[in-house]
């Protein structure tokens, strides 16, 4: 009988023993107030006399679903977003809300929705950073009671429409098409500029000219095998014809 008492005991004693992880925390509840909180290490909880809920103080990797967005200039979308946050205060985890980790999953929900709904297409586009920013002050700013630290909230995927897709690919190509234009009117205005100063060059000393012409005489020769009649300028002639 005794041994069998000290059986019981010992499996009473062993059941009560509560080993708590480096990384976490055990919120310890007496008689339905709070006692303290321990970890890491053993801790004894005596069921129907104590309570005790364990929190994690590792960064926790959340994913918002696909939010249905409306933005400012009237554009359908799909957008979502991956939050990593982790609790500072294990005790106002416990005690200030029911379920830290839902209740920060539907905050993060919300505020997507209502701080995408006031932004335009564009800014969302360009701006990823800034979004990210204002994303995470806002919920930051909503969770610090509960004692959850927001650290990082990146918007993943923006699923546009396909018409909108093909709009701004046909944007992209207008814009490509407008730069190539502009470049080519540059080249062709320095091309004239630098002719123009040539021609002005050349003008003023005529035995350049002759010996311009003569060296396009030789080019040509040198790069074609047919006959080629190329018209003798008479200034070229006249200068044989006077030592004559």
């Amino acid at each position: 009988m005794s041994l069998l008492l000290l059986g019981i005991v010992a499996f009473f004693v062993l059941s009560c023993i509560r080993i708590v992880n480096e990384y976490d925390r055990l919120v310890i509840f007496v008689l339905g107030r709070i006692w303290r909180v321990g970890g890491p290490g053993p801790f004894i909880v005596i069921p129907g006399l104590m309570s005790a809920q364990k929190v994690s103080l590792r960064t926790l990797v959340l994913d918002v679903p696909p939010q249905d967005i409306i933005t400012k200039d009237n554009i359908s979308m799909k957008v979502n977003a991956v939050l990593y946050f982790k609790v500072m205060d294990p005790e106002r985890a416990v005690v200030q809300v029911e379920n830290y980790i839902y209740a920060t999953s539907q905050l993060a929900q919300t505020t997507l929705r209502s701080v995408l709904g006031k932004m335009e297409m564009d800014d969302l586009l360009a701006n990823r950073e800034k979004v990210n920013a204002e994303l995470q002050q806002i919920l930051d700013a909503h969770t610090e009671p509960w004692g959850v630290k927001i650290s990082n909230v990146e918007v993943k995927n923006v699923d546009l429409p396909q018409e909108m897709l093909r709009a701004i690919a046909r944007q992209a190509e207008a814009e490509r098409e407008r730069r190539a234009k502009i470049i080519h009117a540059e080249g062709e205005l320095q091309a004239s500029e630098k002719l123009s100063q040539a021609a002005t060059v050349l003008s003023a000393s005529p035995a350049s000219i002759q010996l311009r012409y003569l060296q396009a005489l030789s080019e040509i020769a040198t790069e074609k095998n047919s006959t080629t009649i190329f018209p003798v300028p008479i200034d070229v002639i006249s200068m044989f014809l006077k030592k004559n």
